[in-house]
């Protein structure tokens, strides 16, 4: 199983597979096309194409293209996501090679790295028109208004492309973007994303940000937008990780290398220090964010499209929608890394309800006292897993994804005043509703293992109870005979 290189070879897969559905009464994206996305999402129904676009004549719209975990797998070509994790750290953690034949080798696999790297090419679909000047307008494309109360229009799922001017790395983002006017967007960076940190840099020198927003591409590049890759390291190599050989790439008269198969590529800059109020935004924690802050100003310069374009667009909200199947493909491509960093990790569970920032669920080998809060202090200082509010530690054969077992072990194994860790003041999520100050509040660890003596006043953790292998084998024959289990 191949990854898909564009957005159309993908689309017409689901339409094979009975995953899409396509849409042909006249729906606008002012409300009513996010509010079908929205109701199908939480159905965890199919993609849906709408084909009469209100107010928009030759565009088609698709959502929910990635609402389930099957969806993501098949557009990247994977039959387990952890796949992905496990081929980077195949590269970058290995013993070091000490014979000739193991040096021979290393070098080959070394090479190999070769082929996730992006590939240039001459051509590009969205070639076919191309907007400047005055014509190149937001205008003219059907961006969603999600909610009723939205300050205005958004771009729901463009990956923000943006090149340090110093080191060469490219940076792709996933970032809501509102129509200021039709030659301005206004991006919202938050305080933690490696965007800000390249717009922070680009205030300091005085210089333009020439950036990028690339609307509908293959799977691997639209989806490398929301994973949480560490600097420096290059979300174009890392697409090709995902997809399992380089994404070919078209290079723009700013120097930015994007997907040539994209659909909508919106070329501009940002002028530093130039910022304008963005939202209110209905965001996924349910909520409007209120109040409005200031983000940087695009100006945009130009509009590259294919000339029967397919716009892209997704909805937040309440849990559960797209967002939700993203964050758990997040949670198993990058669990592979977790264990190379934290070996004593099993398993991870973002529960959907949680809003992937609120909750995280982590089962441990513990070998020594502390080490549940050791696991916390770490993962709060490692990457995305930073901004994650609440932690609960459990055992190892605790199924995580299990969240009867896991309010078993806390009701059973912790200890309030024993178990409980509040971190007060520091980094949170900058959207989250609950913190006092966006950004900066507090954090809160569970340890729900069982207790080592030097955890328990010198006092042995007490037997749970399980029965005798041998009687039970004995008593569900009996039962299965009589017709009680089945």
């Amino acid at each position: 199983m191949a990854a898909f290189t564009d957005l159309r070879g993908f689309i017409d897969t689901l339409a094979e597979r009975g995953e899409l559905r396509v849409i042909r009464e006249p729906l606008s994206p002012i409300l009513e096309i996010p509010a079908a996305l929205r109701i199908v999402m939480q159905r965890r129904g199919p993609a849906l194409l709408f084909e009469n676009v209100k107010g928009f004549p030759g565009w088609r719209v698709v959502g929910n293209l990635f609402g389930t975990i099957d969806r993501i797998k098949l557009g990247l070509g994977v039959g387990r996501l952890e796949e992905i994790g496990e081929r980077l750290v195949s590269f970058a953690w290995r013993p070091p090679p000490t014979g000739i034949g193991e040096k021979l080798k290393s070098l080959r696999e070394a090479l190999d790295l070769g082929r996730y790297a992006p590939r240039r090419v001459r051509r590009a679909a969205f070639e076919e028109t191309v907007l400047e000047g005055e014509e190149a307008s937001l205008s003219k494309l059907p961006l969603f208004k999600t909610w009723p109360k939205d300050g205005g229009r958004y771009i729901t799922f463009g990956q923000v492309y943006i090149r340090d001017p110093a080191t060469g790395v490219t940076n792709i983002g996933v970032y809501r973007v509102m129509e200021k006017s039709g030659r301005e967007a206004v991006i919202h960076w938050q305080l933690h994303k490696r965007g800000r940190h390249a717009y922070l840099s680009a205030i300091e020198r005085g210089s333009e940000i020439p950036v990028a927003i690339v609307i509908g591409a293959e799977p691997a590049a639209m989806l490398v937008g929301v994973m949480p890759v560490p600097y420096p390291l290059d979300k174009l190599l890392f697409a090709g990780v995902m997809a399992g050989k380089g994404i070919n790439v078209y290079k723009l008269p700013s120097g930015i290398m994007v997907p040539a198969s994209s659909e909508v590529v919106i070329e501009g800059v940002i002028e530093p220090g130039r910022e304008s109020e963005e939202g209110p935004f209905g965001d996924h924690w349910g909520y409007y964010d209120k109040p409005v802050h200031q983000f940087p100003v695009m100006r945009v310069e130009r509009i590259w499209m294919r000339k029967d374009p397919i716009y892209v667009g997704t909805v937040v909200g309440k849990p559960v929608l797209e967002d939700a199947a993203i964050g758990k493909a997040v949670e198993r491509i990058f669990l592979p890394m977790l264990r190379t960093l934290l070996p004593e990790i099993v398993d991870v569970n973002f529960p959907e309800h949680g809003v992937f920032q609120g909750m995280m669920i982590v089962s441990i080998r513990k070998t020594y006292p502390g080490q549940a809060k050791k696991v916390m202090m770490a993962l709060w200082g490692l990457g995305q897993t930073a901004l994650t509010k609440i932690i609960i530690v459990v055992d190892r054969d605790i199924d995580v994804h299990d969240l009867n077992q896991v309010v078993w072990a806390v009701s059973a194994n912790v200890d309030p005043q024993r178990d409980v860790v509040v971190v007060p003041n520091t980094h949170t999520d900058h959207l989250d509703p609950a913190v006092p100050v966006p950004g900066y509040g507090s954090k809160l660890g569970i340890d729900a293992t069982r207790k080592l003596p030097e955890e328990n006043n010198w006092k042995e953790w007490p037997e749970e109870v399980k029965e005798d292998p041998d009687i039970e084998k004995k008593v569900v024959e009996v039962l299965s005979r009589e017709g009680v289990l089945r």
